[in-house]
């Protein structure tokens, strides 16, 4: 028994070093300043659009690999959202975004739930003990919920449900059913950002940018969404 817990605490470390070393190595070769400038996401739009239109199942391959071991490694969705919707539009780009997020989301789910399951219920069974029992009660509903509703960060919503022992199925195909809204918003508002890249050389003013309808009718979903998701926390919740 005791073998067994060190060996999940040193492939935890290892996963842990292997995040950072990730995580310095992006850093060193790329500023914040640097990937969020107008000229970088311009030039490296249309290098991307090439690759696309030579490659194009190459791309979607690397994409799909890249986004399930960046939801591993606890990276952010919003940025791969984004991208989906910028590199291959709206629709497709959300169907590619909510396989591979769910896909990697499940991986990290079994991973966290085997190695991580002692350390998860230390830091959150007491907080979320009360969700327990809406589990118990419909699994697969409020996981649903869980997952549409969103107000907790992605990469501790991927790792919560261990506390509820989710079932595999339950997890992957609620997760689809609950991500996709929200993926979707995320990925037109992507799309929204690259026609407004490809028709304008320089780089719009904010108040052009959020006065573009391909911008601000996401937003204004987005907002939608989250006054739906605090109704439906109330409701079926806190009930």
């Amino acid at each position: 028994m005791k073998k067994d817990k060190k060996l999940k605490i040193y492939l935890g470390l290892i996963y842990f070093i292997i995040l950072s070393l990730f995580l310095w190595v992006f850093f060193s070769k790329f500023s914040l300043s640097e990937i969020t400038s107008y000229d970088f996401i311009k030039n490296n739009r249309n290098y991307l659009i090439t690759i696309k239109n030579n490659s194009y199942l190459l791309i979607t391959v690397l994409f799909i690999l890249f986004t399930i071991i960046w939801t591993l490694l606890l990276g952010f969705a919003m940025p791969i959202m984004l991208f989906a919707g910028f590199i291959f539009g709206k629709w497709i780009g959300t169907i590619y975004a909510v396989f591979a997020l769910t896909t990697g989301a499940v991986f990290l789910y079994l991973f966290s739930n085997y190695f991580l399951k002692d350390l998860i219920e230390e830091k959150f069974s007491k907080k979320f003990k009360w969700l327990y029992e809406k589990f118990k009660k419909n699994e697969f509903f409020y996981f649903l919920l869980y997952r549409a509703v969103g107000g907790v960060p992605f990469q501790i919503q991927n790792i919560l449900p261990v506390l509820f022992d989710v079932k595999i199925k339950n997890y992957f195909f609620g997760s689809i059913l609950g991500l996709t809204p929200q993926i979707f918003i995320w990925c037109s508002l992507g799309s929204g950002l690259e026609k407004i890249i490809d028709q304008n050389l320089l780089a719009p003013t904010f108040i052009e940018l959020i006065l573009s309808p391909e911008i601000y009718i996401p937003i204004l979903c987005l907002i939608i969404l989250i006054f739906i998701g605090i109704g439906i926390r109330k409701k079926f919740y806190f009930n």
